[in-house]
């Protein structure tokens, strides 16, 4: 996996730049789930990009990022993250030490999740929350990519008038395990966490969804981008 985002840090900045109404759309959505948060870990923060945008654009200070990818965490680390080396599953989250422990994008790049997400809520002090962000097996986009992922190309004719302009590269997409809502929602529950609630956004189609910039609703029955929210209690 490291390899991965190591060989392609800057075609990751890239393509959100090519999709700058999908960026934008995804970055209010991670901020909608971080109203009250104090202090927050990033976890698979990659080049840092959206805590720049949300330090910038949403004035949420995260100082704090892991990352696998060196040259994912040297890009993050230049737009002022402290980074960690380190895997999800290997990396230190502290005892008490962040209140809300962010995962913007990476749970489909985490092998064990079910491990981290109880090491999160083990590390979490009484009220804080994990936040699990990623796209939806089940949604529109997971279901393009995991057709991609099979048959190894955007240049297919299953794929022909169906994925947008500037899709996501096809090494990222390889890499990646897609879980269902439904699988991170039962995770979060076995782990401990309670009151569970869930935002998405990226309703549209994902040929045109770079069209327009949403602002994220509750739920997860549309959303090709969704966040599930979990408390310590």
């Amino acid at each position: 996996m490291k390899q991965h985002f190591d060989q392609y840090a800057s075609l990751y900045d890239a393509w959100f730049m090519d999709n700058m109404n999908v960026l934008m759309s995804e970055a209010r959505l991670v901020a909608r789930t971080l109203q009250g948060s104090r202090k927050i870990l990033s976890v698979g923060c990659g080049s840092g990009l959206f805590e720049k945008i949300l330090r910038e654009e949403f004035g949420i200070n995260i100082t704090d990022g892991i990352e696998p990818s060196t040259g994912m965490a040297d890009i993050a680390r230049h737009r002022g993250l402290n980074v960690a080396i380190a895997t999800a599953e290997e990396a230190d989250f502290g005892r008490g030490e962040y209140d809300t422990i962010l995962f913007n994008g990476t749970p489909s790049y985490i092998t064990d999740l079910a491990a981290v997400v109880r090491k999160a809520y083990e590390a979490l002090p009484d009220g804080g929350r994990a936040v699990l962000i990623d796209v939806p097996k089940e949604s529109g986009y997971g279901l393009m990519y995991n057709l991609a992922k099979a048959v190894g190309t955007w240049d297919h004719p299953l794929l022909k008038g169906v994925y947008p302009p500037n899709p996501y590269p096809i090494e990222l997409v390889e890499a990646a395990n897609w879980r269902t809502t439904a699988e991170k929602v039962a995770l979060m529950t076995e782990a401990g966490f309670a009151d569970l609630e869930s935002f998405q956004t990226l309703t549209t189609h994902p040929l045109v969804s770079n069209n327009l910039l949403e602002d994220p609703t509750p739920g997860s029955d549309k959303g090709d981008y969704v966040a599930v929210i979990g408390y310590k209690r």
